[in-house]
């Protein structure tokens, strides 16, 4: 649940840019899934307007009460103010913990 949570606020993050012509009719550069069973998974993608993505996840502490999936992964997209906006994140037992050079950080 908190992987579908923190994927779906990851795409949000990147499509809540003002659309553009460019964004309207980008295409899909490169993408790659990679299924390995139900314990891992990882996927990538990159568009023609510059937003990209790569994630993978793994199944910790399996059939244990404490079974949960870390995810590690990155994206990116250029920001209304033309800047490339990067954002590399962990999701795991410890919560969604992004780090970029644009967020702040907690003393």
């Amino acid at each position: 649940m908190k992987v579908t949570i923190t994927f779906l606020a990851l795409i949000a993050v990147a499509f809540a840019a003002p659309q553009t012509n460019q964004d309207a009719e980008a295409q899909v550069l490169r993408y790659d899934s990679d299924n390995i069973g139900i314990d891992k998974y990882s996927y990538g993608f990159e568009t023609s307007n510059g937003i990209s993505q790569q994630e993978e996840g793994e199944l910790t502490n399996p059939g244990s009460e404490n079974e949960s999936i870390a995810v590690r992964g990155s994206f990116q997209y250029t920001g209304p103010d033309g800047v490339v906006y990067q954002v590399n994140y962990v999701a795991d037992d410890n919560g969604f913990q992004p780090q970029g050079a644009h967020l702040p950080v907690s003393p």
